[in-house]
């Protein structure tokens, strides 16, 4: 485990690592950083794809944001989504990382977007796994359904309790060991997005970027202008919000820069339900 200081005060975010078992010279590519979603640990959801033979050799770091996982969980921290992005981008000026590729899910391709538009250097290659594009997402029992509670309510009037209680068993996992605060102040800001906002931003970054759909979640609002603006936009078959669990393969060939089969067939597994 490794760690940076990320405020003033000395908190730090950590992540861990693979080095790809050789020499730097010998690794299959350039870095690879997952960042994991809100309520999330990025080794939980991405453990299984670094061990895949698509990125083999690969070095891969597996951060965690701060408030999530096992990093420090500051109280007087706004933990906004250009916040997480400069974390993020201690991690990978601590690291060594430069022209990685940032591998996002959900929130955290919404970190990933602010940290490729504030730090371009830092970003060679952005894939995308169905994040926040837009501000004000529809409500429901992520983001929209965290922040829908008034922040004291939440932290302290029972509200992290009764959003654990219908998130499901494998979101709620992960999300329990996230500071209930930092969980709604990054929710609040995630609903709240980016300024510019990350679709624009996205939209206009320099560098390669690959944004994945599951085929369980439906359409992509906006696919054709993504498109437009060169975004390698995938559907994934059988895949839901989790693409990672649902078809490793298809995610895996994503992350590593293959093409998609033909028709994007994958080898899929059956669909995870969270």
């Amino acid at each position: 485990m490794r760690q940076v200081r990320f405020d003033t005060r000395g908190s730090m975010i950590r992540w861990t690592e693979a080095d790809g078992g050789g020499p730097a010279g010998e690794r299959g590519g350039p870095p690879l950083v997952f960042v994991h979603g809100l309520g999330a640990s990025s080794a939980v959801y991405h453990a299984h794809i670094a061990a895949r033979p698509e990125l083999a050799g690969r070095r891969v770091l597996f951060v965690d944001l701060p408030g999530h996982g096992i990093s420090d969980r500051p109280a007087d921290f706004a933990y906004t989504l250009e916040d997480h992005a400069d974390a993020l981008a201690a991690v990978l000026d601590e690291a060594g990382v430069r022209a990685g590729v940032i591998a996002g899910h959900s929130m955290g391709g919404a970190v990933a977007i602010v940290l490729a538009h504030r730090r371009p250097d830092l970003v060679g290659r952005l894939v995308v796994t169905e994040g926040n594009l837009d501000r004000f997402p529809e409500a429901g029992t992520g983001s929209s359904g965290i922040s829908s509670y008034a922040e004291e309510e939440f932290v302290r009037g029972g509200g992290f309790a009764r959003v654990l209680d219908r998130v499901g068993p494998v979101w709620a996992a992960t999300m329990r060991l996230a500071d209930p605060l930092a969980l709604h102040r990054s929710a609040t800001h995630l609903v709240r997005g980016s300024r510019p906002v990350m679709r624009e931003m996205f939209e206009r970054a320099a560098m390669e970027r690959v944004y994945l759909q599951g085929e369980l979640s439906g359409e992509l609002s906006g696919r054709e202008a993504l498109e437009a603006a060169g975004v390698d936009v995938r559907t994934v078959p059988g895949a839901g919000h989790n693409v990672m669990f649902d078809n490793p393969a298809a995610f895996a060939r994503a992350v590593a820069g293959w093409s998609e089969r033909p028709g994007g067939a994958a080898d899929t597994a059956p669909p995870h339900r969270s």
